[in-house]
């Protein structure tokens, strides 16, 4: 099953599979005949069907899975189907058993700037490796990723200029969203408060979630909030980042931060362009983080170490690291991110408590930053150029 927003490249992705690599038939659930007939009749409709098959959108008809779960029970030969969805399908309460144990997840998400600029290099992986890129000569300044954060990764809204005609494609884009994948996941018929608290979200996406405050921001109930972001996150429109604790009975209490999983999107939401954040120093800081975040959830899914993306955040604010990178064996990476291109010792202030504390199993920290070159800040410390992600 491969996984992600809407508009992140599933169809054109498992069409083109079909049509070459890897042949099979192909059908759409965006279809209204085809999600007729498969709601209406799955045990037919998928007897029916010419396997091996891509099922696209298999969320707008999840009753077909569990007769999917029923044949591959049967003949449980793998690679039989090829699943797509812009919603976590598998969450919904009347098919969440269905395909445990027999189907493999693939994260879909926007255009990494790594896949734009068609890099093969992975920087969480040199990351890991204890060697970060030594970069000279990149482009500093707000210019050297502002453009790219309003853009965002998703293919239509990049080819669409800066401004008006991009707004107007990420307004019908929540709209779309908003009445087909959430409502798919659950009925609810106001939908009035989400676009609100997905722009809360996006304002305050460098701290902690705080259930409570977006619930007196909103003036409706937090057991609402938790909904909602439930929803959001199960729509792929959210991304919670857990908290980075050493006991692991601590992190399940920690709050996470949560932002969204298009830094273009938003963008869009808080009316940034770049004139605004030429004047507001607090905005393109927040957006820098979020953006960078991201790019590294992005390059954790194809690296070698596939390591979590977390963040620390101590109870007494006395010190924190917008991303921790963790492997399987404990092994961690620390990634500040600063948006002065210049920056200094007290930027590392929370990666060298993170190493003091961890001893050999932290590997490296950078401070990502506009800046122009690789610059060595002490054991295993490093000012890191924010075009070491995609160059």
């Amino acid at each position: 099953m491969v996984v992600g927003p809407r508009q992140a490249g599933k169809t054109t992705l498992v069409r083109e599979l079909a049509a070459g690599a890897l042949p099979m038939s192909y059908v759409t659930f965006d279809e209204a005949g085809a999600r007729r007939a498969a709601s209406e009749d799955p045990v037919g409709f998928v007897a029916g069907l010419k396997r091996p098959v891509a099922i696209d959108e298999v969320q707008r008809a999840p009753e077909v899975l569990l007769e999917i779960k029923r044949i591959v029970d049967r003949d449980p030969r793998p690679g039989q189907f090829l699943l797509t969805g812009s919603a976590r399908v598998l969450s919904l309460p009347r098919v969440a058993d269905a395909l445990v144990g027999r189907v493999e997840t693939v994260a879909l998400w926007p255009l990494s700037q790594a896949e734009i600029e068609s890099s093969t290099r992975n920087l969480v992986d040199a990351l890991f490796s204890g060697v970060p890129p030594m970069v000279s000569g990149a482009s500093a300044g707000r210019e050297a990723w502002l453009g790219r954060a309003l853009a965002g990764g998703l293919p239509e809204a990049r080819e669409r200029l800066e401004g008006s005609r991009r707004d107007a494609w990420f307004s019908s884009y929540l709209e779309t969203l908003l009445e087909k994948d959430v409502r798919d996941l659950a009925d609810i018929r106001a939908l009035d408060e989400i676009p609100a608290l997905l722009t809360l979200v996006a304002s305050r996406s460098t701290g902690p979630l705080n259930i409570a405050a977006l619930a007196s921001e909103l003036r409706v109930s937090e057991a609402s909030v938790r909904r909602y972001l439930a929803l959001l996150e199960a729509a792929f429109l959210l991304l919670r980042v857990p908290a980075w604790r050493r006991n692991l009975g601590r992190r399940a209490t920690a709050a996470p931060k949560c932002q969204l999983v298009d830094s273009g999107l938003a963008a869009h939401l808080l009316n940034l362009d770049r004139r605004r954040l030429a004047t507001d120093e607090a905005l393109g800081g927040g957006l820098f983080e979020t953006f960078v975040r991201m790019e590294l959830v992005k390059l954790a899914v194809w690296s070698e170490a596939r390591p979590n993306v977390l963040h620390l955040r101590t109870r007494a604010g006395r010190f924190e690291v917008d991303a921790v990178l963790e492997r399987r064996g404990g092994q961690l990476v620390g990634v500040e991110v600063k948006a002065s291109a210049t920056p200094s010792k007290r930027d590392f202030r929370g990666l060298e408590e993170l190493r003091d504390s961890r001893g050999d199993d932290f590997l490296a920290g950078v401070v990502m930053h506009p800046g122009e070159q690789t610059i060595p800040f002490g054991d295993r410390m490093w000012a890191l150029p924010v075009s070491a992600l995609w160059s």
